[in-house]
């Protein structure tokens, strides 16, 4: 019987410490995990042109080791979810499951 109180005790402590916690994942999914709005547009666009302008003059090679870090770990970050997803669609992590 003590046991089942005990455990009651750890799920309500639980519950307790997750709820803040899962509060603030909602606040912050519900900002950033949304797509781009028509209004978004004009902005990325503009992105994108800065993009461009940095590859033709060069200026990418000014940027700092901070910068450099950030940016590297945003591309692993895009690939490993592309790379996710592909095995979640194959249902394998090692090539296609091929019936002859």
């Amino acid at each position: 019987m003590s046991g089942a109180v005990k455990k009651v005790g750890l799920v309500s402590s639980f519950i307790a410490t997750a709820k803040p916690n899962l509060q603030t994942f909602v606040k912050y999914a519900k900002v950033e995990l949304t797509p781009p709005k028509l209004s978004d547009l004009p902005e990325v666009k503009n992105e994108i042109s800065k993009m461009i302008q940095t590859a033709r003059t060069g200026r990418w090679k000014n940027i700092t080791v901070k910068d450099a870090t950030l940016k590297s770990l945003i591309f692993l970050e895009v690939y490993m979810w592309f790379y996710v997803g592909e095995c979640i669609g194959k249902r394998h992590l090692i090539g296609y499951d091929i019936k002859l």
